[in-house]
This record gives structure tokens, sequence and C-alpha cells, in this order.
């Protein structure tokens, strides 16, 4: 298997090392007065609190817990003037409602998966997991590097919203399902949860795809309202007890090769704080975003090592089956794309990204067989 954390541990250390350091001496600089009576015109600066909401408990690793990791170093680096209160999920809006919640201020900002709000944005997905789509580092490197977070920004502008990448990690699960998947015909009457993309491609197959919060899944599955589910890293789903119901944990996560987080602020409110405050949240999150591909990273293969004293068997999708699933995601992609001008624009920015991508990421890297 072709493995890119082995290569670019150094570059990623160094990343998080520069970051860590510019945030670091933000904070030195808001917490110190100079001797010589001259005023740090940081502490000229309105204190900042923001309720923030979150789509995932912050309990859950990787998943949840990346936003933690982001408010403390905003908090530090501004000797606690700018402070996220953050709130649980359906705390003070329901998860799938964040960004409802901030269009309408009724809240500053939210950290959700945005994929949630493509009842309304259609466009969504292709900013928060696509079937078959970019790995994390892929989708990082179009984000920051080509057209992904103008476009990103546009694509929120007219709902008054401003998103920040926050947070990116490794593919999830392909799923838990009680029974094996042997053909496509097994998706036919299933009824499972699945997100996103992913579900409509699911629907085509004649599956009963429903949407459930993350906290419900579990009762859903145990009660037998669902059959089958994906919703994280294996890290994230055995801790909400998937495993204790179904047994068959089935791979790669084709239908979210990476899985992005953004804060998403109202636009008013983005637009009204100072530059320098808007660069170091933008900082924050993108240190978020280093540090959440690394905890993903770090924290599967000892759950996954733990698999067979659970009872629990992983499985791969044969290739035959994966090729079928690209087939008609691809039949989606075009359709979706034909129904909204920003899907159309969107993924035609990815695939010529990943065109231009290609004869790098084939030559790069190590075989994925390769040991």
């Amino acid at each position: 298997m072709r493995n890119p954390w082995n290569n670019r541990t150094a570059v990623f250390a160094v990343t998080v090392a520069f970051v860590a350091g510019v945030i670091l001496a933000l904070a030195f600089r808001e917490g110190n007065n100079t001797s010589t009576g001259i005023v740090d015109s940081s502490e000229q600066l309105a204190p900042i609190h923001w309720r923030v909401p979150v789509a995932f408990g912050t309990n859950l690793p990787a998943l949840g817990d990346n936003i933690l990791i982001v408010a403390e170093m905003i908090e530090k680096a501004t000797n606690k003037r700018i402070k996220f209160e953050l709130f649980e999920p359906g705390m003070i809006v329901p998860p799938f409602s964040i960004t409802e919640g901030v269009k309408g201020k009724k809240i500053d900002a939210g950290y959700t998966w945005v994929g949630y709000d493509s009842g309304k944005i259609p466009a969504t997905p292709l900013i928060s997991a696509v079937p078959f789509g970019m790995e994390p580092w892929e989708f990082a490197a179009w984000y920051f590097e080509d057209e992904g977070k103008a476009l990103a920004e546009a694509l929120y502008k007219p709902h008054n919203v401003h998103p920040v990448l926050c947070g990116l990690v490794s593919p999830e699960t392909a799923g838990w399902f009680r029974e094996p998947i042997n053909t496509l015909e097994d998706f036919k009457g299933l009824k499972i949860r699945f997100a996103g993309l992913g579900g409509v491609v699911l629907q085509e197959l004649g599956a009963s795809v429903t949407l459930i919060p993350g906290g419900e899944i579990y009762q859903a599955l145990e009660k037998g309202a669902i059959d089958a589910t994906e919703f994280s890293l294996p890290v994230v789903d055995q801790m909400l007890g998937f495993d204790r119901v179904a047994k068959y944990n089935y791979f790669p996560g084709w239908h979210q090769t990476f899985t992005s987080a953004h804060l998403v602020v109202n636009l008013d409110t983005w637009q009204a704080l100072p530059a320098s405050d808007r660069a170091l949240i933008e900082m924050a999150c993108t240190a978020g975003v280093i540090r959440n591909l690394a905890r993903g990273e770090a924290l599967q293969g000892e759950v996954m090592s733990g698999f067979k004293d659970k009872g629990v068997t992983p499985k791969k999708l044969p290739l035959t089956i994966l090729k079928q699933l690209q087939s008609v995601t691809t039949k989606v992609l075009e359709q979706e794309a034909a129904k909204d001008e920003d899907f159309a624009r969107i993924w035609a920015s990815q695939k010529t990204f990943m065109a231009k991508y290609k004869i790098w990421k084939d030559h790069a890297y190590l075989p994925r067989d390769f040991n």
C-alpha cells in the first residue's frame, strides 16, 4: 500500500512547529506589556466570546475533539481575549442545523460537517466528503493551494456565512453490517444510515437510506430500525458501540475518502473582526487541520488490531463491487452537476486538479501493497 504518511511525517512536524511558533509568538505579544510603558495594540482589541455549537460530541477522538484543540490554541494565543464557548450536539441548535443558526445570527459560529447543509446548498458535499474523491492530503492541496478555499467561500457568501476549513480526517469505514455484502444486490431493501452523496449512490441501488445523528445510531441498530450504518473512523464507531451489534466492518471508505470539518462563522461577524483576529483564527484552524490528520491516522491501528477479540470481521469490498459503486457514483455526480451550477463549478475544479495531481500521486509514493 502507498503510505504517504511515512513520507510526510517530517513535513507535518515542521509545519506544526511553524504554526505553533507563530501562535505562541502572538500569545507572548498579547500577554505582555513592555517596561517602557508602550501599550501593546492587541490590548486595545475588543474581547470576543462566541457560543460555538458542535455537530459531533467533543468526547469523540479526531472527529469531535479537534475543536477543543483549536479553541485552546486561540484562547492561549490571545491570553483569553478570544474565547469559544463550546456546546455539545443539540444543546442550543440541532446538530444538522448549525449553519442555519449561524446564517440567522442565532449563534456567531459553529463547528460542523458542511455536508449536512446539502438540502439547501447542494454543492456542500464536494467540500466535505466525495465518493471516490480526493485523499485527505490531496484535498488539502486543492483547498489551500488551488481553488478550493475561494470556491468554498463563494458558495457560502450568499447565505451570509464564512467557512473556515478547521479539521480533516482519514477515510471512514465503508460501514457496519449485520450480514456480509457480496454483490450490489445485497444493498436492495437494506435499511442503512448513510450520509452525503454516498447515501444517494446507495439509494440508486435500492437501499432505504436514512440520516440519523451519531448519538442515536447505536439505539437504531440495536432495535433493528436500521440494518447497517456508516459514521466515522473505527475509533469513533467502536466508542459508539457499533461493534456490539454489527460484526462486519467494511473497507475502504469509498463514500468518504476524506472528511472535512469547518468553522462556519456569520459573515457579518467575520467581516467585523480586525484583520489580525481573522488571521489568528485561520492560523489556528490550519494547525487544527494538521493535528486532526495526524490524530486520525494515529488512532486506528490499535482499534482494528482488537477487532478479533470483539468478534468483528474487517472485510474489504471486492474490486468488482468498488468498480460498480464508482460507476453509479459517476452517474450521481453528473446528475447533481446538471442540476446545480455551483456543484458543476466545484466538481470541474476538483476534476481538473485531480488530473494534474495524478502523475505525482502515481509516481511519488510506494505502492500500497509494498512491504
